[in-house]
């Protein structure tokens, strides 16, 4: 029996195909010269796997039903889908426009420099910023305590990795440059404009 087509799979599939697609562009990256140590890589991952599980309601027990807020009629699920592949879609412009320089983790690549061009001039974390609006999305639709409770901690999670990032790039790529490329453009919301020094 085929599957129905409904606003969640349809979310789901969009979130499937950008996971597939993403780790099967991992090879499109430099070697890394230096990174932080991994232990300090730990929390942001917990935090975000965390908040997978419950997002997508990955977990065996039917709580799910027990914590719903609101039950998302069609039409607006409908509206959350175009969302979710904005988000999305704005990760991948992130990751083509960052190109070889793109790592999975905190690292520093051989020709490593500031990127402030495109969606990089907009937020300076445009694929974390990407994943954080398809999570409210998907979170919306779905409608319940946990979807939120996994998308408040996956966009901790983003935060903290954003935050130790910046610290190791301002380190390695010097800190005059970051921070002035810091205080022309906000972290995570573009919306969030910082005036020129």
């Amino acid at each position: 029996m085929p599957m129905q087509l409904t606003p969640e799979n349809a979310t789901r599939a969009l979130w499937l195909t950008w996971w597939v697609s993403w780790w099967a562009a991992a090879w499109w990256s430099d070697r890394s010269v230096k990174r932080p140590a991994t232990g300090s890589q730990v929390a942001y991952r917990a935090l975000a796997g965390i908040g997978v599980i419950l997002l997508f309601g990955m977990y065996r027990h039917p709580v799910d039903a027990e914590l719903r807020l609101w039950h998302t009629p069609d039409p607006i699920a409908w509206t959350m889908v175009p969302l979710v592949a904005v988000g999305l879609l704005f990760t991948w412009w992130a990751r083509i426009h960052l190109g070889r320089l793109w790592s999975v983790n905190v690292a520093r690549k051989a020709d490593h420099h500031v990127v402030d061009t495109g969606p990089y001039a907009m937020v300076r974390h445009p694929i974390y910023t990407g994943i954080i609006l398809a999570s409210i999305g998907t979170a919306a639709m779905r409608g319940t305590l946990l979807a939120w409770v996994g998308m408040a901690l996956m966009t901790i999670g983003w935060y903290v990795k954003a935050r130790m990032e910046e610290r190791f790039l301002r380190e390695e790529l010097g800190a005059e440059d970051y921070v002035r490329y810091a205080r022309r453009v906000p972290m995570l919301l573009p919306v969030a404009r910082r005036r020129q020094a």
